[in-house]
């Protein structure tokens, strides 16, 4: 029985209507669920609820509103399975993932800020000024108010409670706009935060598109006072047009074209381990993932050969397999898209070491999403397939033979989130790390965060910080008042 799944608005679910489309599987392409569209009288009846629930939900004591997010921890614990089900349905990874990272990082966020906001203290500050007057000045932060919360596809649950964990805990109200693609584990969360306790109408759910759908209405409604979006850097800037006449905040973290700089002094296993992680992982579909590896000219062939071995060995199967790696990608168009990038990478000269095309799984997991794992190498940072970003399991290999060559290579690109150094020169590795044009620089490692750090990108890739107290200059209005003495 195909499931339905609904709109969540002021607290129930909306009783499903004839707007609707097919939840395709990226395993088989079957269909998984009928997905209920939202009109603009819905997206608007879903602002006006979280208006209508901000004023009493922000003037909730901090101890009472954190201890609602730990208990939406709790049970997010509780229906683990569920969310793991909901995940892999809808995206084809592998349930090793989704219960290692996904799930385990959904229960860690509302945990991880629940601690955060109930810590966070007021600053204030004694001012002597020059005409002798003497003042007390202190910040108090007030919730943002209605956020839109748009998530992508590629870690659907991950990131959704990356932005409503944080907004909530400071107040705010929310509607989520989750991709098309994934809508399943943003229903399934307003079950469980229904079931912690959160009032009606703090959290919303909306489904449907972007342009002349939801997503579309969600940013343009005035009744919007901040958007936090994750995803593409060309819907960000569509997002930013939207937004722009009303001035409102604005938290982007969008693509990336991530550089790996192995020196000859790295430990190459380690390094072809890390690298295997962040090229292939989630089928390549992570915005941090490596599209670009540098390695310098005396280990150059050996780590060509080496991630082109760990390529060949990866299992491509279904997410319920223990011995499956890697699952498929998010769609058939998407693959349309990756497969595009492989014709012309062939077209400007690139050699492909591994990979290039469709595997044949048998079975019906040949009417799913699948695409086989890719190395290149041939490429210069002048052809497009090292310029765009592609968002497949792919990578291109360069030579070079100066640090400072490395250095500039890394940095050739409009993207700047993320990057990861391998050297045993812990010099270096420090040294490099800080002139990566990049929000975040990994040293002999990658997808290494504590939650408290600030998160994000620049360039192309997005603006503002998350994480930790980061987060709060996003989802928080300070007032500064000012009393004389």
């Amino acid at each position: 029985m195909v499931a339905d799944i609904r709109n969540f608005v002021g607290g129930a679910f909306v009783e499903p209507d004839e707007r609707c489309w097919d939840k395709i599987s990226p395993v088989d392409g079957s269909v998984l669920a009928r997905v209920h569209e939202a009109d603009a009288e819905l997206v608007d009846r879903a602002v006006a609820a979280a208006r209508g629930a901000l004023d009493g939900w922000a003037a909730t004591a901090v101890t009472t509103r954190t201890a609602v997010l730990r208990r939406v921890a709790d049970r997010i614990e509780a229906r683990f399975e569920e969310f793991v089900q909901a995940e892999c349905g809808d995206t084809g990874k592998p349930y090793r993932q989704a219960r290692e990272l996904d799930v385990a990082r959904a229960i860690a966020n509302f945990r991880s800020f629940a601690d955060t906001v109930g810590a966070a203290g007021q600053p204030s500050f004694l001012t002597d000024l020059a005409d002798g007057r003497k003042a007390l000045n202190y910040a108090v932060r007030k919730p943002l108010g209605v956020v839109a919360v748009i998530v992508p596809w590629n870690l659907p649950l991950l990131l959704l409670t990356w932005k409503v964990a944080p907004a909530l805990a400071c107040g705010n109200t929310v509607v989520v706009k989750p991709s098309e693609e994934t809508p399943s584990s943003a229903t399934l969360l307003a079950e469980v935060l229904d079931e912690a306790g959160l009032p009606a109408g703090a959290y919303n759910v909306v489904h449907g598109f972007g342009p002349d759908s939801a997503g579309q209405f969600l940013v343009e409604h005035p009744g919007i006072d901040g958007v936090t979006f994750t995803g593409s850097t060309a819907t960000g800037s569509a997002i930013m047009r939207a937004v722009a006449s009303r001035v409102r905040s604005v938290s982007f973290e969008l693509g990336g074209k991530n550089a790996a700089l192995v020196f000859a002094d790295a430990d190459l296993d380690a390094t072809l381990d890390g690298l295997t992680r962040s090229v292939f992982a989630n089928t390549g579909q992570v915005c941090r993932c490596t599209q670009r590896v540098y390695g310098e000219r005396p280990v150059f062939d050996e780590v060509v050969a080496g991630l082109a071995e760990r390529a060949r060995g990866l299992q491509l199967g279904r997410p319920d397999a223990d011995a499956t790696t890697t699952g498929p990608l998010i769609s058939r168009e998407h693959r349309e898209k990756v497969l595009g990038y492989y014709k012309l990478a062939e077209e400007a000269g690139a050699k492909t070491v591994v990979g290039g095309g469709i595997p044949a799984l048998g079975d019906n997991l040949d009417g799913g999403s699948w695409i086989e794992p890719t190395i290149w190498t041939g490429l210069s940072n002048a052809d497009r397939p090292m310029r765009e970003e592609i968002f497949g399991p792919v990578a291109s290999l360069v030579p070079f033979d100066t640090e400072e060559e490395a250095i500039a290579l890394a940095n050739d690109t409009d993207y700047g989130l993320a990057s990861s150094v391998w050297t045993t020169n812990l010099s270096r590795g420090h040294r490099v790390a800080q002139r990566m044009n990049v929000g975040m620089s990994w040293v002999n490692t990658w997808f290494l965060r504590d939650l408290r750090s600030p998160f994000g990108g620049v360039g192309l890739s997005g603006i503002g910080r998350e994480g930790g107290e980061h987060s709060l200059d996003f989802y928080t209005e300070p007032t500064n008042v000012c009393i004389q003495l």
